[in-house]
């Protein structure tokens, strides 16, 4: 999906579920890592994960896009616009947006298997082996992936 392509789908999704016209930007951010989407205060402009498309699919993308739209809406028209906002939880749930992203695979993790009881770990770094143990039965670990 290109930006140009970012920019319909949001504005569709701003007319069809909010009923209100998108009249900002809305681009592909590929140095967000751990959040789908950003909203900018100062210009209004949106910064989406291009990984949620990838890992996730366009359904799951446009519930990110209505979270991401019920901050620009409710900034926009002088309403709680943040997450602990009575107004902003009533909008994200009429819309059904999302209202946490769902997580994203960089391909930098290493997932170990116990031998022993077949749990999973999931880790960023290396690790040894030889060293480290099962914390749960205290199994030797297999990188897996």
């Amino acid at each position: 999906m290109t930006n140009n392509e970012l920019q319909k789908l949001v504005e569709e999704v701003s007319l069809t579920s909010f009923h209100l016209p998108f009249k900002h930007q809305a681009i592909f951010n590929r140095r967000l890592k751990s959040t789908g989407g950003r909203y900018h205060l100062k210009d209004h402009h949106l910064d989406f994960n291009p990984l949620i498309v990838e890992q996730h699919g366009l359904a799951e993308f446009i519930k990110v896009i209505k979270h991401e739209l019920c901050h620009y809406h409710l900034h926009l028209t002088k309403r709680g616009y943040k997450h602990q906002d009575q107004d902003f939880k009533q909008l994200l749930k009429k819309v059904d947006g999302s209202r946490f992203a769902p997580t994203v695979s960089t391909g930098k993790e290493k997932t170990y298997l116990c031998k022993k009881c077949g749990q999973k770990i999931s880790r960023q770094r290396k690790i040894d082996t030889n060293r480290f143990v099962c914390g749960k039965c205290n199994g030797k670990l297999r990188l897996i992936a």
